[in-house]
């Protein structure tokens, strides 16, 4: 019997307006988190998520632009010592729960494309006086680190905007020490999305 099923052409995503037009949704939430959007963000939307007690710590003017979407640290603590890698730090709330955590022994980094969000994460660094903390200007489908330099990756809400999710998982891979782990929290799905769903920009930036 013939095989009469069609293949599905792949679709193109214009990868370059899609992190343009995330760059400018997550600028506005750094630059206006009093705005409704249509994702929840701030210290309360952390409180619901039940966060650790360190994110007491992190300053309002991070905490305000928080917009995970879960609470990647009740996968786990963080142990002292830890050298820890932020995928899409944001304002910082996370990178800083973190570096409360592995304290001085330890080290984070969050690496983030959105430079209004980056400013604003040095600024609340700053502030907590914690010296264990660097964010840097990046893509997380392309980590300008080398292999074996981390022994946790965190993400919370990021790789569901990435087009590229294997590019991601490999990277991620890579740049784990051996026996190192992950602890993302993020949006899934049950049902494939639409063809038209998948082309619609906003879809993907909310």
């Amino acid at each position: 019997m013939e095989d009469t099923a069609e293949t599905q052409p792949a679709l193109e995503i214009d990868v370059a307006l899609l992190k343009s037009e995330i760059q400018k949704t997550y600028s506005a939430v750094s630059q206006d988190p009093e705005r409704d959007f249509i994702f929840p963000t701030g210290r309360g939307w952390a409180e619901d998520l039940e966060y650790p007690d360190e994110v007491s710590r992190v300053p309002d003017a991070a905490v305000e632009s928080f917009a995970g979407v879960a609470n990647p640290f009740s996968l786990g603590r963080l142990a002292a010592g830890e050298r820890v890698l932020d995928l899409g730090s944001g304002a910082g709330t996370d990178s800083l729960v973190a570096a409360q955590m592995v304290g001085p022994s330890g080290n984070v980094v969050g690496i983030d494309m959105t430079a209004a969000m980056l400013a604003k994460a040095r600024r609340a660094a700053g502030e907590m006086g914690v010296a264990n903390v660097e964010f840097i200007e990046g893509e997380v489908e392309s980590l300008p680190f080398p292999d074996e330099t981390f022994d946790v990756v965190i993400s919370n809400g990021v790789i569901d905007l990435v087009p590229d999710k294997d590019a991601v998982y490999s990277e991620i891979f890579r740049v784990l020490a051996p026996g190192g782990r992950v602890q993302i929290a993020d949006v899934t799905i049950q049902k494939p999305v639409s063809a038209e769903g998948r082309r619609n920009i906003d879809l993907w930036t909310g």
